[in-house]
Order: C-alpha cells, then sequence, then structure tokens
C-alpha cells in the first residue's frame, strides 16, 4: 500500500485527486494540506510514502517544501502543477523532487506517474523531457544539484569533456549499458528503449538500475544530465 499525502491550496484539486487516487486498490490518501509548511508538518507526522506538490501556494511554495522534505528524508515528492514554466521544472529537479507532472495530464497518467516514483524512479511528463533536453543542448540553465553539480549551463554549453573529466564509473559500463545510457539521454522511456534494441522491458530497467549504481546517480534525471554533459548525446 502506497500512502500519499496531497498539497494544493485549492480544496477542489486535493478532492480530485483523492477520488482518484481512493478507487486503486494499491494507494491509501492519508492526509492533505493547503500550504507547503502544513505539508512539511503533516509528512513528518504522517510519514507517507509519496507527496503530491502544488508548486504556487500562499506560506510556503511547493518547491521550498520539496526542498525541506527531501533533505530531512521524510518522502518522495511528485511535483503537480498546472505551470510548466522553466523555472518550476528546473527549480522542483534541483529540490529534490523524483517527478513532475502537469495537472492537465489524465486519472490514468496520475496514477501511473505515482506508481513510478513510489517504485524508486524518476519521472518527468515527456514534455517536459524533452524541453529539459533543449535547455541543455542550449546550455541556458540546469539544477543546480544534480550530476556533476556543474548545471545545464557548464555542462551541455562546455566542450565535450576529456575522459579524465568522466566520472569513473562511466569506463565501468559494459557497451550495452552505455547504449541504454545514451538512449535514457534523449528522454527515451525503458519501453522505448526495449522496443529500439529489441530488448525486453525488464531487461533494460537492469541495465538502467546497474547505470544508476555505476555512476552513482540519484535517478533517470541524473543520468539524462550526465549522458550530455559527457557528450553521449
Amino acid at each position: 500500500m502506497t500512502r500519499v499525502l496531497l498539497v494544493d491550496d485549492q480544496a477542489l484539486v486535493r478532492s480530485g485527486f483523492s477520488l482518484i487516487l481512493s478507487v486503486e486498490d494499491d494507494f491509501e490518501v492519508v492526509g492533505q494540506a493547503g500550504d507547503g509548511a502544513a505539508a512539511i508538518e503533516l509528512t513528518r507526522e504522517l510519514r507517507p510514502d509519496i507527496v503530491l506538490m502544488d508548486v504556487q501556494m500562499p506560506v510556503m511554495d511547493g518547491i521550498e517544501a520539496t526542498r525541506r522534505i527531501v533533505a530531512e528524508n521524510l518522502a518522495k515528492v511528485l511535483v503537480l502543477t498546472t505551470f510548466d514554466h522553466d523555472e518550476y521544472v528546473f527549480d522542483g529537479l534541483a529540490a529534490g523532487a523524483s517527478g513532475f507532472l502537469l495537472k492537465n495530464s489524465d486519472a490514468e497518467h496520475l496514477v501511473e506517474a505515482v506508481r513510478t516514483v513510489a517504485a524508486g524512479h524518476a519521472l518527468l511528463a515527456p514534455q517536459i523531457t524533452r524541453r529539459v533536453i533543449e535547455q541543455m543542448v542550449a546550455g541556458e540553465r540546469a539544477p543546480s544539484g544534480v550530476a556533476g553539480g556543474a548545471g545545464l549551463a557548464g555542462a551541455a554549453g562546455a566542450a565535450r569533456p576529456t575522459p579524465d573529466q568522466a566520472p569513473p564509473g562511466l569506463a565501468q559500463l559494459t557497451p550495452r549499458e552505455r547504449e541504454v545510457l545514451e538512449l535514457v539521454g534523449t528522454g527515451l522511456s525503458n519501453a522505448e528503449i526495449a522496443s529500439t534494441l529489441f530488448l525486453g522491458e525488464a531487461t533494460v530497467k537492469t541495465h538502467v538500475s546497474n547505470v544508476l549504481s555505476k555512476l552513482h546517480l540519484r535517478d533517470r534525471v541524473q543520468a539524462v544530465v550526465l549522458a550530455h554533459r559527457v557528450g553521449l548525446v
């Protein structure tokens, strides 16, 4: 059973999310909060597995609340917002969010997103993944805390790193794992990678897990950044 805390300043939105998730056998909505400060207190008290976090709220916004919840290792955070501006995407990722999903996603995608994050995987809406990659290629901006800590401006915008600059774990990847990392870097899902490489999806999941472990990456988002930083994409 995945325990979920809902955080949004609109009661109607929270009720809608609660209705969608409560009908699923593997979810339990354990509480609701209307601002970031209340979200932190409830997360400490209720210890949910996942916090569905809005961005723009009174008292404390969702980005700062996410940063504090992740810093205390209280729960995983899935950011949900109607705003898809770059600053929300990158700030949310830099704060440690495990996923970023737009509120206009349908109920099926919401449920799948919560399950994905609960399983320990990072998740970005496809349109957000594309924008992250576009920003990386343009070298404009990056989450400050992701792989290498240099940000996208110092990652994608700079010259391709020399072998000495590449993380040591990169040399430990098998040819197949390196191939998988390249495809992760382009924003493909596990299913799409499986189709591209003619592999089973479970096999791809194993390869992705091995890549994250060998490169000491927190999640798939950091893998995307690293793939661009070392010039694989």
